[in-house]
């Protein structure tokens, strides 16, 4: 008789690991979340037979764990939080703590993730980490200027004009930083090389989709487009047809995308072109259609290894 193969859920928390598996054993197990605790829970999925290991993001938590699951050889499955939370709900199972959600990781994985996961580069951490810590140093940015709004003391607006311009000075140097990352590697810098060929796509975007969008040139430019949380989806029911929203998608990578669609617009003969096309409609609506075609566009030339070409011009292959 076959030995059962089994799928394991791990709830991660900042002190220790609660696990469950799927077809569902009597109890979950938890390890603490150190080195001995991840070598006890190697054991323990290796014991079980376990092929497909699902977590969700744990603000960071999770990293080590992936890191010694993938080094283990199991397949590390890191899931969308909203869609297993939706899928809880779907099955009636309201009640929430760690072992609950354990035993729903592991069912998910089992049952909605037809394909394993495109292993996990971790060249990428560090660039990753550097962006993530340059976006804090944008917010702090904000929260100063949200001061000078509102605040009439002398000295307290001259302590957060200081502190303003000590979070310019250094977010000035995190970009250089990240800079340096991109060029040492030269796949990298040849991808940030091409994608700034578009008039628009500066260094923050180029960067931004070289951490955070590995995926670009792989896939088609819907799936990219939906990826990213720019393809509008339908609403329709009967006789009904609701407006196309967009839902979901990379919030981060969106963020930098209205960015640089805003400047392409001004900058960028075709989606200026494209924008005109749909004058009439909601600026929201033309900007998001913007941002749709740029990242399509951009998907294009990773794909195809060429840099951008104006109406006229023929493609440049590297």
């Amino acid at each position: 008789m076959a030995q059962q193969v089994w799928t394991a859920g791990i709830d991660v928390g900042k002190a220790r690991l609660d696990v469950a598996l799927w077809p569902r054993a009597p109890r979950t197990e938890w390890f603490a979340r150190d080195a001995e605790g991840f070598g006890l829970l190697i054991d323990w999925l290796r014991e079980h037979n376990v092929v497909r290991v699902g977590l969700e993001a744990s603000g960071g938590y999770e990293r080590e764990v992936l890191d010694a699951l993938e080094d283990a050889g199991f397949v590390a499955v890191l899931l969308n939080p909203r869609q297993v939370r939706r899928f809880a709900q779907a099955k009636g199972r309201l009640a929430k703590n760690d072992r609950v959600d354990a035993r729903t990781l592991a069912e998910f994985v089992a049952k909605m993730v037809d394909e394993d996961p495109v292993r996990r580069d971790r060249s990428r951490d560090r660039l990753i980490e550097h962006l993530s810590f340059r976006r804090r140093i944008q917010d702090w940015i904000h929260d100063c200027d949200d001061l000078l709004e509102h605040l009439r003391d002398p000295a307290l607006r001259k302590t957060t004009r200081a502190r303003r311009t000590g979070l310019a000075r250094e977010l000035a140097r995190q970009d250089a930083r990240i800079a340096a990352l991109i060029a040492g590697q030269p796949d990298w810098a040849e991808t940030a090389r091409r994608l700034r060929t578009v008039p628009g796509v500066g260094p923050v975007l180029a960067h931004t989709l070289i951490g955070l969008l590995p995926e670009l040139g792989r896939l088609s430019g819907r799936a990219i487009a939906a990826l990213v949380g720019v393809a509008p989806f339908d609403d329709d029911s009967g006789k009904r047809s609701g407006a196309r929203k967009i839902h979901g998608g990379r919030k981060v990578v969106r963020d930098v995308l209205y960015m640089a669609a805003l400047s392409g617009k001004r900058h960028n003969a075709v989606l200026a072109a494209f924008a005109a096309r749909l004058k009439g409609k909601l600026n929201k609506v033309i900007i998001v259609a913007c941002m749709r075609k740029l990242i399509v566009i951009l998907n294009a030339m990773s794909r195809d290894g060429c840099d951008w070409r104006a109406p006229g011009q023929t493609a440049v292959a590297a």
